[in-house]
């Protein structure tokens, strides 16, 4: 069995209200300043919701490849708008929802064999599976023969 892991680390100075904090990965991808706004858009910076949208969009972009090659196809071009749903419940904030915004340029492929490798690939997203939110999909194909 194949395994890897992968780490980053968040540092969070003071209180959420007023403290600020920073988000580190060895690959140095991320280097950004946290922002602990609770949905209301401000501040500079990224925050856990955006993260995940992000993690999601890429990992189901990379696993519907993975699907549409092992059906025969060789997508060129496959983007993924991920959009999460943070609510604050009496638990806390939870993240409710996904929304998955699927459009691909893929050559000579029959649109059920596009659509099934799409289903297939929100089932098996390894991120999105993590995540106990109902998650919804729009797909797009263009053959650009």
């Amino acid at each position: 069995m194949k395994t890897y892991a992968r780490h980053a680390s968040a540092r969070w100075l003071g209180t959420r209200q007023r403290g600020k904090g920073a988000i580190n990965t060895p690959s140095a991808a991320l280097k950004i300043p946290l922002h602990a706004g609770d949905g209301d858009g401000k501040g500079s910076g990224t925050n856990p919701g955006e993260l995940i949208a992000a993690a999601i969009a890429a990992s189901f972009s990379l696993t519907l490849a993975d699907e549409l090659g092992q059906a025969g196809y060789k997508p060129r071009e496959i983007d993924t708008m991920a959009t999460v749903t943070l609510e604050h419940l009496a638990a806390g904030w939870t993240l409710t929802q996904v929304l998955l915004a699927v459009s691909a340029t893929v050559p000579r492929a029959a649109e059920c064999d596009f659509v099934d490798a799409t289903l297939r690939a929100k089932a098996n997203c390894p991120i999105s599976r993590a995540l106990n939110a109902s998650t919804l999909m729009t797909a797009k194909l263009t053959r650009n023969e």
